[in-house]
Parts: structure tokens; sequence; C-alpha cells
């Protein structure tokens, strides 16, 4: 009878925070007249100087001289990745390199480069494979996937080109650069969240600018990127995870890399 009880008062728990927070925006549209200047105005920061530079609030991962920031995925030791004119390169058999710090909802700016030299029979996912991965498990793949002939010369499965979720969703549309020009990400990130015995109560949330166009809009994530299987949802431990940048055995290269941690917003939890 206990265990039906408990039960109980953890459905209607959850249905009541679901009530609560579904009214959250509502409650702060009525709480303030129209233009009430008792409302409190956002913190003031710095805008970056042109477009792709970091804000005031940013943090800096990567400024083209040392990886800091930066520990190597393989227990957390030095990274093995070379930095040189402002970028870092993946080395091979290495191992990808995650952030010191760990991050939930964000937004995170990242530079990406292929090699220009790459054998033009190569291509589908050997060509110059890398990834990032937010909360250390949801992937936006990286990946030359330029085409000049729509894909007669090279061309993948869908969700596993260039700014895809990884096994989940392909991008929009194919914004890609020619192999050996820099690339941008603009990624907004909102993670998901788990009640107190790990079931899921929101899924987590990605937005994705590809060379400043939308690639992915307010997509829900549907879970842990996987290979070859559908993604599913664990619970995450305290909600957040690191930022990863994969090994995949190709020299891709990374620079420009900064973050903005995001604050929760009630209303956006169902």
């Amino acid at each position: 009878m206990k265990t039906i009880a408990m039960k109980v008062i953890v459905c209607l728990f959850l249905v009541a925070m679901v009530l609560g927070v579904s009214c959250f925006a509502a409650m702060q549209a009525k709480k303030y007249d129209v233009h009430d200047k008792t409302r409190k105005n956002p913190i003031v920061i710095k805008p970056p100087r042109r477009l792709g530079l970091p804000p005031s609030d940013a943090i800096i991962l990567f400024d083209g001289k040392n990886t800091s920031e930066w520990v190597s995925e393989r227990g957390g030791g030095e990274v093995k990745w070379k930095v040189e004119n402002g970028y870092v390169e993946v080395v091979k058999k290495a191992g990808g390199i995650r952030t010191k710090k760990a991050f939930g909802n964000c937004q995170l700016h990242i530079e990406w480069r292929t090699p220009e030299d790459v054998d033009p029979k190569i291509s589908d996912q050997k060509r110059s494979n890398s990834g990032v991965f937010l909360m250390d498990r949801y992937e936006v793949q990286v990946l030359d996937s330029y085409t000049k002939d729509n894909y007669e010369d090279n061309k993948t499965y869908a969700d596993g080109q260039a700014a895809a979720l990884y096994g989940q969703h392909p991008p929009l549309v194919n914004a890609c650069r020619k192999a050996g020009q820099w690339q941008t990400y603009d990624i907004s990130f909102l993670r998901p969240i788990f009640d107190e015995n790990g079931k899921l109560v929101r899924k987590a949330r990605i937005t994705v600018l590809h060379n400043g166009v939308v690639v992915h809009n307010n997509l829900e994530i549907e879970g842990t990127t996987s290979h070859k299987k559908k993604a599913a949802y664990r619970p995450h431990p305290n909600n957040e995870g690191y930022i990863r940048l994969q090994d995949h055995g190709n020299l891709v290269r990374f620079r420009n890399i900064w973050i903005r941690e995001l604050p929760e917003q009630p209303y956006l939890i169902k």
C-alpha cells in the first residue's frame, strides 16, 4: 500500500509541476502592465565588435593560444592535439577532447575547417569527420559535406552530413563551404530535465546556425547520440555535461570557441 501511495504522490507532484510551470508565462504577462516601469531590466553586457567575436559575458574556451580549458577525454589528462596559427587540430589516435567545466543551457560558438587536399575519391563518413558534442552526448556533426553537383560528387546519409543532429535529424539545408574554408556553428542549447526518479520531464532542444544560416530551429533532441540505433534518453548527473570535440581520425581544425551559460526558463518546463 505504501508503494501505491508513493506512486500516487509522485504522479500528483508531476501534474502539479506541469500545470504550474505551463502557467508561468501567462502569470508573468499578467503580473506587469504593458510598459511597466517597475519591471526589472535585463543585465547589461557588451556586444561583440563584429559577428563571431564573444560578448562580454562569454567564457573563452579556445583563444588560439592554448588548450588550458580542455582535457583529453581519455582520463582527463593533457590534450595531445596540435595548437598553431590560432587553431587546434585533431591529432590521429590522440582521442577526443572535452572542456574542464560542465555546461547545461548554453550558447556555443565554434569555427571549424576541414583539409582541402583530401582525395576526391574519399567521400561519405570518411571525408573529414568530427563532431561537436553538447553535455558530452548530443552531437552536431562535423564533416566535409560541400557538393557542387547536388551530391553526385560527395554524398552520405542525410542524418550524418555536416550540421546534422547525428543519427536523428538532417539539417534543413546544406550550407557547407568548400573544404579549406572556415565554417561556423552558432548553437543555442536547452538541456533536458529529469525528475528525482530519472523520468524525463523535458526533452533537450537545439537551434543551430551553420555559416549564419538556420539549419535547426528549436528542434527537440530525441536522446543521446548513437550509431545505427535509435536515440534514447538516460538521466544526467547534475543535468550538466561537457562540451566535447571528437577525434574521428581526420585532421579537422577548430578555432574561436566561446560559450555563454544561459539561465533556466521555468515556463519551458512541461
